[in-house]
């Protein structure tokens, strides 16, 4: 190619139009989960701040919304496969950076989440793990669907799984962070069943972790014990009619109450009752608690709709991209927004056992949004250059 040809083709990369549909989506998601955010956060804002301002989590937030918007844009401009040559150094360096949050990083609990930074700010390196692992493992799970090796056992289905075992004693063992760990390995088995890795194998795993998952928790549920707090959660989600009413039980029971408050229209925004000292988190995890309290069953449904077409666009973008690594970043990134949505909708109505996973564009933390709105980006450089127009 040479050098004029290559100018034209960035050149026309970088003015093509990306996906607006989804860029529209996004700010809708993020301007609701602002105002959300506000009215959630007020109550514990104004408890803990030193001059007793109800603005201190939203003017946070909306700092780092609006860094997260400028990423978005600048990274919608980027064309997509330069990350591809780096995929191995983002690999390697997100696995360094994590173990080492394991052993210096600070968090309570056991559990070690978080960098500070020369103590002027904190940030959660498996947020953005969660996107570079994405990368990656388009990376070479295209490179294996080029060479036709996918198919085969080694290659496309022991070979990308090899590299979770570091990402799996990094984030799991070493951080304690159970829904990060789920997440990412959740996402890295929808890219390979994307790129064509065989469904007998996935089948053939899938029922032994199952059975083994099972096991482990009807062994534990029948000696009447709980090892650990996971246990723990898992027993209350089985009993909650007759747990007591404190710890998990407390969580979701105030998230109950706060859901059937709502009824249809809500009680109004800003009007929720259970965000003071009530609901533990209203900011953070069980933000669409307070959503279903104000915004009654009809905001609920609007924002899950506007979830359901962000998915939707994802896998249009993913179908439509120019090759094997776009259609997997996109399908990697449409799975993360998606399914960290569906997982946290499903804790706040006991749907399954409570697990630490905040709602994308909603929940209270500077590395979540950032992270999220990045992944948004690259997902836009990945439509801008699709077959056909995405609209």
């Amino acid at each position: 190619m040479t050098k004029k040809n290559k100018t034209k083709k960035i050149s026309l990369f970088l003015n093509g139009k990306f996906d607006y549909s989804t860029l529209i989506i996004t700010l809708l998601l993020l301007s609701i989960g602002l105002i959300m955010l506000l009215s959630a956060s007020a109550p514990k804002s104004r408890s803990e701040s030193e001059t007793g301002s109800s603005y201190d989590y939203i003017i946070k937030q909306g700092i780092v919304a609006v860094g997260g918007l400028f990423a978005l844009i600048v990274l919608s401009k980027v064309d997509y496969r330069i990350y591809k040559k780096f995929s191995w150094i983002i690999y390697f360096g997100l696995i360094i950076l994590l173990v080492l949050v394991g052993f210096v990083g600070i968090g309570e609990g056991g559990a070690k989440r978080w960098i500070n930074i020369f103590g002027f700010f904190t940030f959660q390196p498996s947020e953005f793990a969660k996107v570079g692992f994405i990368i990656f493992y388009a990376s070479i799970l295209s490179d294996m669907k080029e060479k036709n090796k996918i198919k085969k056992f080694v290659p496309g289905f022991v070979y990308p799984l090899i590299f979770l075992l570091p990402i799996i004693y990094a984030i799991f063992i070493l951080q304690n962070h159970f829904s990060a760990t789920f997440v990412i390995v959740a996402i890295t088995i929808v890219q390979m069943f994307v790129a064509g890795s065989s469904f007998k194998y996935f089948l053939a795993s899938g029922t032994v972790g199952i059975i083994g998952i099972l096991g482990y928790i009807l062994k534990n549920i029948a000696s009447g014990t709980a090892e650990n707090f996971r246990m723990g959660r898992i027993d209350t989600w089985l009993h909650i009619d007759t747990a007591e009413l404190t710890g998990d039980a407390w969580q979701i029971n105030q998230s109950l109450y706060a859901i059937g408050s709502g009824g249809l229209f809500g009680v109004g925004l800003g009007n929720s009752k259970q965000k003071y000292l009530y609901l533990p988190e209203p900011h953070n995890d069980f933000i669409f608690s307070v959503l279903a309290e104000e915004l009654g069953f009809v905001g609920c449904v609007i924002v899950i709709a506007l979830f359901a077409l962000f998915v939707w666009r994802g896998i249009v973008i993913a179908i439509k991209a120019e090759d094997n690594f776009g259609t997997l970043v996109a399908i990697g990134i449409t799975t993360m927004i998606g399914l960290q949505a569906l997982i946290n909708i499903a804790v706040v109505t006991n749907t399954i056992p409570v697990t630490g996973m905040s709602l994308p564009f909603f929940s209270y933390g500077g590395s979540a949004m950032l992270a999220d709105l990045i992944a948004v980006g690259i997902l836009l450089s990945v439509s801008r250059n699709g077959k056909k127009s995405n609209s």
